[in-house]
């Protein structure tokens, strides 16, 4: 099944709030992570990116830190930027939405010149990451109960 749809860097409050519904359907109500740990300072200062569906009904959202608070993240790099918080309702597995929200991340990366992107991925969701360029390094560790890999692409 096609579905079409458009990627965009989350253009008002309203995009924002859509990506935070998302984000709260996929990792709160289906993962069963705590909602006081699912929105964090971050999200006022992130790139968030947001697909929809031609009739604008959500189906994914996506985050790109970058500067002081990626550089919080990835160890002090400020070369390197973070995604995170890749969700895509459950409707739109499997039809490229996550593989779009990705590479649209690493193109607002790129217009911030950044030179690398540095994530943390459910350890379930590599082979997604991996299919993509991404490399895990480092042990495997537990965030919000769940296994991940950090991981990272050059750009």
């Amino acid at each position: 099944m096609s579905v079409p749809y458009e990627v965009r860097v989350a253009r008002d409050l309203a995009d924002r709030e859509t990506c935070f519904a998302v984000r709260k359907e996929v990792f709160v109500v289906e993962q069963g992570v705590p909602q006081d740990i699912e929105y964090d300072e971050y999200d006022a200062v992130a790139v968030h990116v947001l697909a929809v569906r031609d009739d604008g009904a959500p189906l994914g959202t996506g985050r790109l830190l970058h500067g002081a608070e990626a550089a919080a993240k990835t160890g002090g790099d400020p070369a390197l930027g973070s995604l995170g918080r890749l969700a895509v309702t459950e409707e739109a597995r499997g039809l490229g939405v996550g593989a779009a929200l990705v590479r649209a991340i690493e193109d607002a990366a790129r217009a911030r010149g950044l030179t690398a992107v540095d994530l943390h991925a459910q350890s379930h969701a590599l082979g997604f990451y991996e299919r993509l360029g991404y490399a895990a390094y480092g042990p495997e560790f537990p965030d919000a109960g769940i296994p991940h890999r950090a991981m990272r692409r050059a750009l």
